[in-house]
């Protein structure tokens, strides 16, 4: 697992500035180099070329790329505002850490600062004649990658934000979360069995907001120091406030401070994130269904797709076989199938409760889920089918649909206990 301070550098390693910075950086390292490596141009070649055609090579340059920097990012901030709108404002955090988008940007925004500097140094007589001729030839490179980068952006941008798109990213997220998900179920700790001992005291956070990621190393190494059990109660999608509780120690005392180092392994911030969080993921899916179902959108051919997206998803787990445990002073609880299925498919149920259509769909995903995992999904999917034929019960749809809705009921075919107590299905 990821130590809290990696996980925070690869947060920032998302971010778009990384890349422009780095392409600004190798820029301003390529026109600082020039006069050390110029020497080894031909004194023949640099005779052969004039200043004056790279001077005005990189006037094209500087003017054209910062006109096509700032229309490159309308675009994508128009495809970033399209995202929140058709599908959720959720889906918008995908978008704005999509690679391309961000090389292009980048590419872009580095070629103009790399023509600035070159025009800077040409106009102070910073370069001899062979640092001019390599001057020329760097250049060469760089329109050769905006070419490139141009080619990159005209054919992503066809399809840049558009509801597919945001479909197969979000897909693609939930995807990686899950398999992390069933590679580490849970977190590599120790699978916690039963209940929490009752000896075992609370420790609360002091910050407000959505668990991103939990460093279990550090709680382990913490633990092991102090000669203690952790008992987790937030996994990462929860919401914490200062009367909730993070993790629960069982043994010797501590101190403020060590209960301030176990605070700190917890990354509190005010949304949720993709990584350890294979949930938040379903949530999305299911908003994105949610707005295509109402009444201003009225699209049930999009909730359909995701329900397809969300049974792809879904069929990836599979019971854990021995899962690995490296950090075995550490409990953490499981993720509920019962949760998973509420996220994906109770939104669905009942805002799609008069559209046959979505509840034929609906329950013959259902029924995949029971036929890929019984053991897993059975109760789950039971329920939550015969909560969406209540649904559509009661808005009203016609006894004749309704017995096609029943006919392709899911019943439970497990006697597992995977699912919650009956009154969460009451509360829904």
């Amino acid at each position: 697992m990821d130590s809290k301070y990696f996980w925070i550098i690869r947060q920032h390693l998302r971010k778009i500035w990384v890349r422009v910075v780095s392409f600004a950086l190798l820029a301003v390292l390529t026109l600082a180099l020039t006069p050390v490596l110029s020497p080894l141009i031909p004194t023949d070649v640099g005779a052969s070329l004039g200043s004056v055609s790279v001077d005005q090579i990189l006037t094209i340059l500087a003017s054209s790329m910062l006109a096509v920097t700032t229309f490159s990012l309308s675009i994508a901030v128009s495809a970033f505002a399209a995202a929140a709108a058709n599908a959720t404002p959720r889906a918008t955090a995908i978008l704005q850490q999509d690679p391309t988008t961000q090389n292009v940007l980048s590419t872009f925004l580095g070629a103009f600062l790399f023509s600035l500097i070159g025009l800077i140094g040409l106009r102070t007589d910073y370069y001899d004649r062979s640092g001019q001729v390599f001057l020329f030839m760097a250049t060469l490179v760089v329109v050769a990658l905006v070419v490139i980068a141009l080619l990159r952006w005209i054919g992503h941008i066809s399809n840049f934000g558009r509801m597919h798109d945001i479909l197969t990213r979000v897909e693609r997220a939930a995807t990686i979360s899950f398999r992390h998900q069933l590679e580490n179920p849970y977190l590599r700790a120790r699978p916690l069995s039963g209940r929490v001992p009752d000896d075992a005291y609370p420790i609360a956070p002091t910050r407000t907001g959505y668990v991103q990621h939990i460093d279990i190393k550090a709680l382990n190494d913490c633990a092991n120091e102090h000669g203690v059990e952790l008992y987790i109660d937030a996994l990462p999608g929860t919401f914490v406030h200062a009367a909730a509780q993070l993790v629960r120690v069982r043994g010797a005392s501590l101190s403020a401070k060590q209960q301030q180092f176990l605070r700190d392994a917890f990354t509190i911030e005010t949304k949720r994130s993709f990584d350890q969080d294979p949930r938040f993921a379903l949530i999305v899916l299911s908003e994105i269904a949610s707005r295509a179902l109402s009444p201003a959108v009225n699209d049930p051919g999009t909730a359909i797709s995701v329900i397809g997206h969300l049974v792809r998803v879904l069929s990836t787990l599979k019971e854990p076989q021995e899962p690995p445990v490296d950090y075995p002073l550490v409990h953490v609880p499981a993720v509920r199938p019962t949760d998973m299925i509420i996220d994906a498919f109770r939104p669905i149920a009942r805002d799609g409760a008069t559209f046959i259509e979505v509840q034929i769909r609906l329950q013959k995903a259902l029924a995949s889920l029971d036929s890929i995992a019984p053991e897993i999904f059975g109760r789950p999917v039971a329920k939550l089918s015969a909560y969406a034929i209540a649904r559509a019960n009661d808005a009203g749809m016609c006894q004749e649909e309704l017995a096609s809705l029943e006919a392709l009921r899911v019943e439970s075919r497990t006697g597992s206990n995977t699912g919650r107590d009956d009154d969460t299905w009451k509360t829904m």
